[in-house]
């Protein structure tokens, strides 16, 4: 299905990729269910904890701009990831030697009255609020579960404003009852970039390659890998500026750190300003960053120059590779991450020499908006041997149940929020909390000594597991991980 730019918000990854939240099978099982034709349906759960919202995805990305602002139309609270949002923004500023300043943000503080008479003006003292304070190159304004439910007109209030607010004003649309996939967020986010802040090519370069990615901390590496081919990286959309995301239609090729993350605003811009996106499998380890600098060699034309980067990297760290391979020899691992990660370290930590025993994923996209399925999805499903694999966004009483039962010396993350299960289990646990872990060559070899390191060090994990009692009872733990997901509709 084409990315449609004319209407006002992105459809939900639900219907626009037949994305699901539960799920419990294997790898293979999964890859043959999702082909093309094919479509699993979503087991749904009698019990759920809680877990997270697209709001937060949404401004995550958006917060990061340098010189835009962001009006989340919502209770105070709806705005607490923005302490998230600032460290990562701090954490981001770090990377470039930038002095720390603080994200640029405002709620309108909805209350009782508001549900009930409406919030617009609210909503008008908020972005006049934005523009007095921050002078923006842009206002995002991002609804929410309060502003959607009573049905404020954030586009007439917009509207209300464009001659008194010198700036433009983009409503994000990511309420987060609209979706249980949390990534909807970013499309939401990307959906507004698109509609109001890209401009059509004035000049097409050759030489410009839009990396969409979160922080970007490799951003000195990957700079000075493309100058050795002539090219240069844009990072998008965090740390970018107004301006730079007005030209991204102007670059030769775009790459994404994560499938997930890069497939609608990749997809958008090949569709309608001809920018090829490369859609290959992540850039983790040897095999995944072999074909996304191969995939970004056709996309630019510039294969021989890309294959001959390739030998003279993967040589420079063949000994160091074999080493701590060596290390991790007989390590055992669980992964909880989201799709494009979770499928992507099985492959990483299997170049590390490390078993796999069970992947989770905290949701699936089908395939992605330019309609395949996921390549690495394709790729572990015919290279690599089946692995146990269940889907749920993030219920970490699962993941606490099937840690126990598989007891791994290891367990991967992406967010803290699960990691903690683990190591209170006396699991060595390792947050994955950098989009750049294990990226490329080097970085597979930097993570491998990572790991090492901390499977040496066992002392916390074995201190917290001995001290702190799990509020589960042993009936729980005597359960299938997956007792509360539906059965399965027979064929």
């Amino acid at each position: 299905m084409a990315i449609n730019t004319k209407i006002a918000q992105a459809p939900i990854r639900e219907l626009r990729l037949d994305a699901i939240t539960g799920y419990s099978g294997s790898v293979h099982d999964l890859a043959a269910r999702t082909a093309p034709g094919c479509c699993l349906s979503n087991r749904e759960r009698s019990f759920a904890q809680t877990s997270s919202c697209s709001s937060g995805c949404a401004q995550t990305l958006l917060s990061g701009i340098v010189d835009a602002a962001v009006v989340n139309h919502a209770p105070l609270g709806c705005l607490g990831d923005s302490l998230y949002q600032n460290i990562g923004y701090h954490y981001g500023q770090f990377h470039r030697n930038w002095p720390y300043s603080n994200v640029s943000m405002i709620s309108t503080n909805m209350g009782e009255s508001d549900t009930v008479f409406g919030g617009a003006e609210r909503l008008k003292d908020g972005i006049r609020e934005a523009w007095r304070r921050f002078k923006p190159k842009a206002i995002f304004v991002t609804t929410s579960c309060a502003s959607g439910i009573i049905g404020d007109d954030v586009q007439g209030v917009i509207d209300e404003l464009k001659d008194e607010i010198p700036t433009p004003v983009v409503p994000v649309h990511c309420e987060g009852f609209r979706s249980r996939v949390w990534a909807t967020g970013f499309d939401a986010a990307f959906h507004a970039i698109l509609t109001r802040i890209v401009k059509p090519p004035e000049q097409k370069s050759k030489e410009l390659v839009n990396i969409i990615n979160f922080r970007g901390s490799a951003r000195a590496y990957i700079t000075d890998l493309f100058a050795r081919v002539g090219l240069k990286p844009v990072f998008v959309v965090p740390f970018a500026t107004v301006g730079e995301l007005e030209r991204i239609s102007e670059a030769a090729a775009s790459l994404t750190i994560c499938g997930t993350l890069g497939s609608y605003l990749g997809t958008a811009l090949e569709e309608e300003y001809g920018v090829p996106y490369v859609k290959s499998t992540p850039p983790h380890g040897f095999a995944g960053m072999d074909a996304w600098l191969r995939g970004l060699g056709q996309a630019v034309g510039k294969e021989r120059e890309i294959e001959a980067l390739i030998v003279e990297e993967k040589r420079a760290v063949q000994d160091d590779l074999a080493q701590v391979r060596q290390k991790l020899a007989g390590a055992t691992a669980v992964i909880g991450m989201g799709p494009g990660f979770s499928l992507s370290y099985i492959r990483v930590l299997e170049e590390l020499g490390i078993k796999v025993l069970y992947a989770a994923s905290w949701h699936y996209d089908q395939h992605y908006d330019h309609g395949s399925q996921p390549a690495i999805t394709t790729e572990l499903a015919t290279e690599h041997q089946d692995i146990p694999f269940g889907i749920g966004e993030q219920q970490n009483f699962e993941i606490a149940n099937l840690l126990k039962e598989l007891k791994p010396d290891l367990y991967f993350s992406r967010h803290p929020g699960s990691s903690v299960w683990a190591a209170k289990q006396g699991i060595v646990t390792i947050p994955v909390m950098d989009e750049y872990t294990a990226f490329g060559y080097r970085g597979l070899v930097n993570f491998g000594w990572r790991i090492a390191d901390a499977l040496a060090n066992r002392r916390f994990v074995n201190n917290l597991a001995q001290r702190v009692r799990l509020p589960y009872q042993q009936w729980w733990f005597e359960q299938n991980p997956y007792h509360f997901l539906s059965q399965e509709e027979a064929a």
